[in-house]
């Protein structure tokens, strides 16, 4: 039986993981007006350009892995989903220091969080199919 107090640990993660990626929004703004680029607009300086697909990385990566931490926790463990998940928050910054000096140096951010999400998931599946295994 899933301990409810554990899951302040992936709740902790969870509420970081989005502070985070607020903090990637509120750099989207200041680097509008760093490198004057008006809204709409989402391209014109490459700096800008950066800055702007670090965010909207970060939320394409975000519908994959917030579901994919609350699985793993849910159905495998909600300690080890906690840690697995704040080594993707920690890859998700290196992924954004990275990306803002240049698009190639963005590759190792990229990889951690890439690994921690597939462990995420394909943890979840394990875990799903042992319980249907054992009856549920």
């Amino acid at each position: 039986m899933l301990d409810l107090k554990l899951l302040v640990f992936p709740g902790a993660v969870t509420a970081i993981a989005l502070i985070v990626y607020f903090a990637l929004i509120i750099n989207v703004g200041k680097a509008r007006a760093k490198y004057n680029v008006p809204v709409p607009q989402i391209s014109g300086n490459p700096d800008f350009e950066r800055v702007f697909r670090v965010q909207q990385n970060t939320v394409e990566q975000l519908v994959l892995f917030v579901p994919s931490l609350w699985l793993f926790c849910l159905f495998v463990s909600p300690i080890w989903g906690a840690v697995i998940g704040a080594v993707w928050v920690i890859g998700r910054i290196i992924y954004a220091w990275g990306y803002y000096q240049a698009a190639e140096k963005r590759i190792f951010g990229f990889a951690i969080n890439s690994l921690s999400t597939m462990i995420l998931i394909l943890g979840s599946l394990v875990g799903i199919i042992k319980i249907f295994a054992t009856g549920i």
